[in-house]
């Protein structure tokens, strides 16, 4: 433990004496200096008391959140810094010894001197990761998109041709902290008019308490036609916390599912049910949780007991690699599945028909948006809240609207 912690302070200490080197291009003055120096030096002892108070009873709170976030808004950028900086000693040592050994005698010494220009180029770089987290913190977290979807079928029943379905996914209500965004993305939920409304999980971080105060937002969210669905994410089942005992577990588990009540949305636990309208009738399958990496509750198998292999299905599973290694090629046919969990890594660079990118695809094949394979779907919803990093870049929260067409089979 002792050996990683000095490991850790020597790191943060190179990180530092390179970014201070940068900082003093921009100003000579000493009293600017030191205010610089002693700023650092405070943020950094709040950084470390705050994760050395970090109670693994209570898990994920806003103070933890923020001290998150400040690590990333200052410790990204001073990375980027130190990474240009040593570039650059890299260079003067390679170039003082070159001189050395042909006799150079015009260098005063044997490194040439910082060039101002790259200490400014750091800088300029640096700036762009500190004002895009600073961004995500105050504005993007809340930034909602509607997305919008067209997908074509040609086993859809005729009387769902045209039917709409909006979907939000990972709420993570712990994490709110400003009331008029919540209800303004649940107006936008509203303003969709969909036939249906579905959501594919994680309502709260850890804890039901989380999600009482927003409630009576989320009751406000209109029930359509054929109704509002729900399953169970990876966060729901209070598996990142120590409890003091398995019954508060068990029993913050069981108001975890009756929120969903709460909120007017019936939870699929490893079940289907079958919408009619007229003669024709679609099944709509939710499992819990089953991801590569997580919990594995979902089961696919009794979720679906049944249902034939001609039924038109929607499926509701929170983690996409459940998608990827189980539906994709399950002979049942699911023709939709819908998820969420990987929030885009809430950060990520997106410009429709250009570029599509985040660090998180490296992790999930299916990451975000919509991915097919042979005539099936599958849509990743970015996520309505945000976890662990307070903030969101580039990934942008999420309402997806998805209408359900039918065409006719190529022959």
């Amino acid at each position: 433990m002792l050996i990683r912690l000095l490991i850790f302070l020597a790191f943060i200490l190179l990180i530092e004496i390179y970014a201070f080197q940068a900082f003093k291009t921009l100003s000579r003055i000493k009293w600017v200096q030191y205010t610089y120096i002693i700023l650092s030096v405070v943020i950094l002892a709040y950084i470390i008391y705050s994760f050395t108070q970090f109670d693994r009873s209570v898990g994920q709170t806003p103070k933890t959140l923020f001290t998150l976030g400040l690590v990333l808004i200052i410790y990204i950028p001073k990375m980027i810094l130190t990474t240009i900086m040593f570039g650059e000693d890299f260079y003067r040592i390679i170039s003082g010894t070159i001189s050395h050994f042909l006799g150079n005698t015009s260098q005063s010494s044997f490194l040439p001197e910082r060039r101002k220009f790259v200490s400014q180029i750091a800088l300029g770089v640096a700036a762009v990761p500190f004002l895009s987290l600073l961004y995500g913190m105050t504005k993007g977290k809340y930034n909602f998109k509607v997305i919008k979807q067209t997908l074509f079928f040609p086993d859809l029943p005729n009387s769902f041709d045209g039917m709409t379905i909006t979907h939000i996914s990972d709420i993570h209500s712990g994490s709110f902290d400003d009331p008029e965004k919540i209800l303004y993305a649940v107006n936008l939920i509203n303003e969709q008019n969909s036939d249906m409304i579905l959501f594919t999980g994680d309502i709260v971080n850890t804890h039901a308490t989380e999600m009482h105060p927003w409630i009576d937002t989320f009751k406000k969210i209109h029930d359509p036609k054929f109704g509002k669905f729900s399953v169970l994410g990876n966060h729901d089942y209070g598996e990142y916390i120590d409890w003091p005992t398995q019954k508060e577990k068990d029993d913050n588990f069981l108001a975890i599912k009756d929120l969903h009540r709460q909120i007017d949305f019936k939870l699929l636990m490893n079940e289907h049910i079958k919408l009619k309208n007229g003669t024709d009738e679609i099944a709509v399958v939710g499992v819990e949780n089953w991801g590569k990496s997580f919990k594995k509750a979902g089961d696919l198998l009794k979720a679906s007991n049944g249902l034939s292999q001609t039924d038109f299905k929607i499926l509701m599973s929170h983690d996409p690699s459940h998608w990827e290694y189980e539906v994709k090629n399950h002979s049942t046919h699911y023709h939709l599945t819908l998820s969420g969990h990987t929030h885009g890594l809430q950060f990520g660079i997106e410009i429709p028909g250009i570029i599509k990118w985040s660090p998180v695809q490296y992790v999930y094949k299916q990451w975000a948006g919509l991915y097919e394979n042979v005539g099936r779907y599958i849509y990743v919803n970015r996520g309505f809240g945000f976890h662990a990093y307070p903030g969101r870049v580039g990934i942008w929260p999420e309402i997806t609207v998805i209408e359900l067409k039918k065409t006719e089979k190529v022959v």
